[in-house]
Order: C-alpha cells, then sequence, then structure tokens
C-alpha cells in the first residue's frame, strides 16, 4: 500500500481536480484499486508518475521532441530493456551479470519473452537460394542482402518464432559458413579460429550488446515494424542503420585509433591528432547515457586485462586505450572494447561489427515483436521551421 496513493495526492501530482481524476480512471488512462474492507479508491504511484510524464511532454510539444530525438526523453514505451543509473537492463536483469554465463540465445529468450518459450530447440533453417550471394561483398552488405531476399517470403502467424531461423541465417550470412545450430558465440569462435579464452569473451559479448533501449538502429527497426513489414525487412532496416560511422562504424574507429597508436613513435601526439578529425564517441569514447562510464566496455576490458599476459599485442593495445581515455578525460565504451578484441586476437577486420550486427538481432526481433503487437504505427509530426507560403 505504500506505493498506492489516495485521490487526492494522485489529482495534485497530475495537477487535476478530483473529478478529472475519476475521469481519468473511466477512460482507462488510470487504474485504480481497493484495499480491504475500504470504499476508498487507492491509485498506483508509478501509474500516476506515468501519467502526469505524459501530460508534462503534451505541454511541452514541439521542443520535448526535439530534445528526445538528441539522448532526451524517452519517446516510446518498452518491456524490453532500459538504461538506469548507469545499469543495461534487460527486462530487469543487470545484463553484466547475465554475461557471466548466459548466451545470446539465453539473452534473446529473456528479450522476447522472459524466457516463457525455449525458442532455439529449432534445427538450422535450410540455406535460401541465393542467400550464399555476393562472396566478396563486405559480412554486413551480405547480411543486408539476405534480408532483403527473405523479406517477401510469407511470415508466419508469431514472429518470434522465426527469430532463431532468421539469426542464424544472419550469423551465415556474415560469415560465409553453412547455417548451424551450433550456440551462436561457438559459430564465431569457429570461422575465427578463437581459443576458448576468445570463445568466453565472444560469449559474453554477444550478451552485452544484444539489446541497448532506443538506439538509433532499433528505432528503425520498429518504425519498419510498424508499418506491417515482415520481420526480415525490419532487420535489414537495423541492419542499415548499423552501416552508418555514427552507429556501428564507431568499433572500425576505434580499431583505426589503435593501429595509428601502436605504429606512432609518440603516442600522445597520434591520438591528439586523431581525435582532432572525429568525435570521440563514435571512435571508441564516452557516451552519453553513462556519464561514469560504460558497463559493457568496462566488463569486457576488465577481462582482456585479464588476459593480457598471455598476448603481448593485447598489453600494447590496453595501454594505448589508457593513454586515449587520459588525454580525452573520457571512459571507454564498447566500441573501444570491440575493436580491441579484434585486433589483439587477430581476427578478421570488421569482425567487430559482426559482433555487433548478430548480437543485436535479438534486441531488434524483439523490439519488432512488441511494436507489431501493439498494431500501433510511428509517425510522428515534423515542427516545420522553414518560410511560410507566399501569396
Amino acid at each position: 500500500m505504500k506505493n498506492d496513493l489516495s485521490a487526492l495526492d494522485a489529482a495534485r501530482l497530475l495537477g487535476v481536480s478530483l473529478p478529472t481524476l475519476y475521469s481519468y480512471v473511466s477512460r482507462g488512462l488510470l487504474a485504480s484499486v481497493s484495499k480491504g474492507d475500504s470504499r476508498r479508491k487507492r491509485y498506483p504511484q508509478e501509474e500516476v508518475l506515468r501519467l502526469a510524464a505524459r501530460k508534462n511532454d503534451a505541454k511541452r510539444g514541439g521542443q520535448t521532441a526535439v530534445a528526445a530525438m538528441h539522448w532526451g526523453l524517452p519517446v516510446l514505451e518498452t518491456r524490453i530493456s532500459h538504461i538506469l543509473d548507469g545499469r543495461l537492463l534487460y527486462r530487469g536483469c543487470d545484463a553484466t551479470a547475465l554475461a557471466e554465463s548466459a548466451t545470446l540465445e539465453t539473452a534473446a529468450g529473456l528479450l522476447w519473452d522472459d524466457n516463457a518459450t525455449d525458442y532455439f530447440q529449432q534445427d538450422a533453417p535450410a540455406l535460401q537460394q541465393g542467400l550464399a550471394s555476393a562472396p566478396d561483398a563486405p559480412p554486413l552488405s551480405r547480411a543486408m542482402l539476405a534480408m532483403a531476399m527473405l523479406s517477401s517470403l510469407p511470415a508466419p502467424a508469431d514472429m518470434l518464432q522465426s527469430g532463431p531461423a532468421l539469426m542464424r541465417l544472419l550469423a551465415a550470412s556474415l560469415l560465409q559458413t553453412a547455417p548451424s545450430a551450433l550456440p551462436l558465440h561457438q559459430q564465431l569462435a569457429q570461422a575465427w579460429q578463437a581459443d576458448p579464452d576468445q570463445t568466453e569473451l565472444l560469449r559474453a559479448a554477444l550478451v552485452l550488446l544484444a539489446d541497448h533501449e532506443l538506439n538509433a538502429s532499433t528505432f528503425a527497426v520498429r518504425c519498419v515494424a510498424s508499418t506491417g513489414a515482415s520481420l526480415p525487412a525490419a532487420l535489414g532496416a537495423g541492419l542499415a542503420a548499423l552501416s552508418g560511422d555514427r552507429h556501428g562504424g564507431g568499433s572500425a574507429a576505434a580499431r583505426c585509433m589503435l593501429t595509428q597508436v601502436l605504429a606512432a613513435p609518440d603516442a600522445r601526439d597520434s591520438i591528439d591528432a586523431f581525435y582532432k578529425s572525429i568525435t570521440p564517441e563514435f571512435a571508441g569514447f564516452g557516451h552519453p547515457l553513462y556519464p561514469l562510464g560504460d558497463p559493457r566496455a568496462a566488463y569486457l576490458l576488465d577481462r582482456l586485462s585479464a588476459l593480457s599476459q598471455a598476448y603481448p599485442q593485447l598489453r600494447a593495445i590496453l595501454a594505448a586505450c589508457a593513454v586515449a581515455g587520459e588525454l580525452l578525460d573520457a571512459r571507454p565504451n564498447a566500441d573501444l572494447a570491440l575493436a580491441a578484441m579484434e585486433l589483439a586476437f587477430g581476427w578478421p577486420e570488421g569482425a567487430a561489427l559482426s559482433v555487433f550486427a548478430l548480437a543485436r538481432s535479438a534486441g531488434w526481433i524483439a523490439h519488432a515483436a512488441e511494436q507489431a503487437a501493439s498494431a500501433a504505427l510511428i509517425r510522428p509530426r515534423a515542427r516545420y521551421i522553414g518560410r511560410h507560403q507566399r501569396d
């Protein structure tokens, strides 16, 4: 009962009269509950606060929308993931705690329906004709082509049922391998000849990157899913957004920085010159949602540090990361950790982006299914600031 409000307190929080409060209940905008033998209704505090936030957003109109589009206020409701007090949570579960032992398949089940169903008991899907085409294209381009070719196929009644097959086909297109039912981190490890320590890092990285609230690619996925398009079409939109330098390109930029620093006679001069041409947050350092540091990067870099004695190149890479963080006065983000892994272990250039794309497909599927279930079309209004029509 401590989390329930009286009618008077609820009305005061909402800034409305008691009759208006009761009308909210009758219109289904707010729930009321009875407690014991009392005839007086109580109002869940969380629902009251959520409704108050909506009212406040409506009052501020266009300016709120502008702020929301730039690392600002929430613009969509979701039960899938959120970032709170520097922690990334999947349905209330800390992603870094999950990374200790979970697989991407486990994380996907959590994101999709709170692990109510074990979707990954399915066999590996058959390779559709033409999906093995464009062998010389970059991995992300092959993945985008695969999703485009699958987008016209009939959709299953339950969108989530097709999720495992699409993730396995995505892995096959990224790696140029046959679709497999092996755990996805093991598929990456086999393709890149990763040892057991590297395989464990891949497993953890996939879990940590499985979702990240409403980032650019996830918003693109939800927009496409809201139109009634197929799940492969929605995933294709996510991959397209990921192809941008200011989203999926972060690990490539961070790798470029590290490569230049390792080859330079003076690390500090090289770092200073590199970050004069690119914003740090798009090349490995800083994140607006994590002012105290990206927990995903902290987790992976901590484990890389524990392995540094076995990999001489890794020691030099981590030293370069530390110098860059000191000069920029910024903490590393997940892109830097992925770049360090790719470079230290000799994985193919672009492997970090493949890890990112495969991992994030789990979250994209969750968001596409949630958006489709809402039956709502995402169609924001624009705030016009150009010149008006003239006679």
